[in-house]
């Protein structure tokens, strides 16, 4: 009797319904591999127009940003914000590029080929964004946003980009310390405290022959390095430095807005008579002392010539000589009372007898808050004094030299020239309390511009400039004034520029009871011009004990010097990926 297998079919029947379930779920596995493939492919091409369509917003906005700078380079502020209408107009176009032709760009409105530019404040002076952040400067912010889309992808997938930029003027004496495009050296042979911002645009060498303290942020365009320059021979720093504020070195440059030409000996156009012909209305103009002034005294073989403004927004051209523009030339009487012209003293750095245009700052104060053409014109004292030698002088040195400056007139006062300037005595230090210290409440806005500056002590004679250095003894001097002049610079072997600490010269010996105390900005321009003596010759001074400090009151937009100076920045805020259509539409 033949018994089935009925267990060996039963197994067989199994193992087809396991094979079948396998197939199926296989079937299933790979359906859903091959959707999730398709999908992951949709997606990654989704991504990939959106991150095209992305970056055509982002540079939508970049054509803006551009303008942008390149219009506040060439320009102002003003220019910046007449301009907005025509900014929202940059899109990229297929004429800048044939790939442009597959996009289509918006603002969040969804007005085609346009972008939204809003101002989101104008001229507040206020912190500086990025690097500079503590800086203040008068700025202004501007919000781009674009949406782009990508045609020729199958999704047209749009995305947005926002960027936040600022703009600011920041007006340089809020640095203790600036060099604008040449290397900076301090050194120092006793103990150096610098108590605000030191900035450089080139390299900066730090080589203490005792102790170096900065309190504040130190920053410069290339390397800041512990050692000496090439061509100053002298040992090894001996001292100690400390950055208690922090140092940063490779930050982005600060320049003057002067145009494409801003090395050291361009910047020298600043103290210098307008050419025949220049606008001054131009990007040099508008930086000229000479278009500044509100006092102007030419000097020649023959005459001197003094003039004010007519107007407040009057600019002085001069032809053949004469000064167009201006009010009626002051008579010989006005001009006496606060000029000179026969003084002479001896220079022993420079080796030439100085035949100095000399302004008594004290009858120039007298005069001027009794004119009554002038001060209804200036809505008060004069502020700005430009003078110009043009005496062609066969022997000697022409220079400009400020005395009798303890009390300067009510708006503060700023004297230029662009040849050497001598400052003489105590200088903006009405209360006599605060002489050697470095309370500048009580004092005006005050600077003092000019191809060098040396300081001569309250002591100081002319009779007494030939005789040896040690009967040229100086006592205390105190000024309060932000410089502005050029130096020697280290250029060869043995030859060192005398750094910060001899950036105001000296020609007396003052030893360690004599303290030079100096409150201020001191900021380097350019090399000298005119007085070209190197620093080191012997027999030409002793140094001062210096009590130097930055003057906090130069922080206080109001409390600026006359015709300060300002470079020009733009900042970049913030930049995000926002949705299309709903970004920019709100002010800070």
């Amino acid at each position: 009797m033949n018994i089935p297998d009925v267990s060996r079919r039963a197994n067989a029947a199994f193992a087809l319904i396991w094979v079948l379930v396998f197939l199926a779920v296989s079937m299933l596995i790979m359906g859903g591999v091959m959707a999730w493939t398709t999908t992951a492919a949709r997606l990654t091409d989704r991504n990939n127009q959106y991150t095209e369509s992305l970056a055509a917003a982002e540079a939508a906005t970049e054509k803006v940003v551009g303008a942008i700078m390149n219009d506040f380079r060439n320009g102002n502020q003003g220019r910046v914000f007449l301009n907005m209408p025509n900014y929202e107009l940059m899109v990229p176009t297929p004429t800048e590029n044939a790939m442009w032709a597959n996009y289509v760009f918006t603002d969040p409105h969804g007005v085609l080929n346009h972008v939204l530019v809003t101002n989101v404040y104008t001229n507040v002076y206020t912190n500086v964004d990025s690097q500079y952040a503590g800086l203040l400067g008068y700025a202004s912010k501007y919000r781009a946003v674009a949406n782009a889309i990508n045609t020729s992808g199958p999704d047209q997938v749009a995305a947005g980009v926002q960027q936040d930029i600022q703009v600011a003027t920041i007006p340089i004496f809020q640095y203790a310390i600036f060099y604008h495009n040449m290397p900076m050296e301090i050194s120092c042979g006793q103990r150096f405290n610098i108590t605000g911002r030191v900035h450089a645009n080139q390299e900066m060498y730090v080589l203490p022959d005792s102790d170096l303290n900065f309190y504040d942020t130190v920053t410069a365009v290339r390397d800041i390095t512990f050692g000496r320059m090439p061509g100053d021979s002298r040992g090894a720093p001996s001292g100690t430095v400390d950055y208690f504020g922090g140092k940063e070195s490779r930050v982005a440059s600060l320049n003057l807005p002067i145009g494409t030409n801003n090395s050291p000996e361009a910047v020298h156009a600043l103290l210098e008579i307008p050419p025949t012909g220049e606008d001054p209305a131009s990007i040099m103009g508008r930086q000229r002392y000479f278009n500044k002034a509100e006092l102007i005294v030419m000097v020649t073989n023959e005459v001197t010539t003094v003039s004010g403004k007519k107007v407040t927004n009057a600019i002085a051209t001069v032809t053949s000589g004469r000064i167009n523009n201006f009010a009626t030339v002051l008579t010989s009487n006005q001009m006496s009372s606060f000029i000179t012209l026969t003084n002479s003293f001896n220079d022993a750095r420079e080796g030439k007898i100085v035949r100095p245009i000399d302004i008594n700052i004290g009858g120039l104060k007298t005069w001027s808050e009794t004119n009554s053409t002038l001060r209804p014109v200036l809505g008060g004292d004069v502020s700005l004094v430009y003078v110009e030698d043009q005496r062609g002088l066969t022997s000697g040195l022409g220079a400009v030299r400020v005395l009798n400056g303890t009390n300067l007139p009510s708006r503060g006062l700023t004297v230029v020239t662009p040849r050497p300037l001598y400052v003489q005595g105590n200088y903006n230090c009405t209360d006599k309390t605060a002489l050697g210290t470095t309370n500048t409440q009580p004092t005006k806005p005050a600077s003092l511009i000019g191809d060098a500056i040396t300081v001569l002590s309250t002591t100081w004679t002319d009779a007494n400039s030939t005789a040896s250095l040690g009967s040229r003894v100086a006592k205390s001097t105190t000024v309060n004034a932000a410089f502005l002049a050029g130096i020697v610079q280290t250029q060869t072997y043995n030859s060192y520029s005398g750094g910060v600490e001899n950036f105001p010269r000296f020609l007396e010996t003052w030893g360690s009871s004599a303290i030079f105390t100096y409150n201020g900005s001191m900021v380097v321009m350019f090399p000298s011009r005119y007085a070209t003596g190197r620093w080191g010759l012997s027999n030409v001074y002793g140094p001062p004990a210096r009590n130097w400090a930055f003057d906090q009151n130069f922080k206080n937009a109001n409390k600026l010097p006359p015709g300060t100076p300002s470079v020009n920045k733009l900042f970049r805020s913030s930049w995000a990926s926002v949705a299309p259509g709903t970004a920019g539409l709100t002010t800070e």
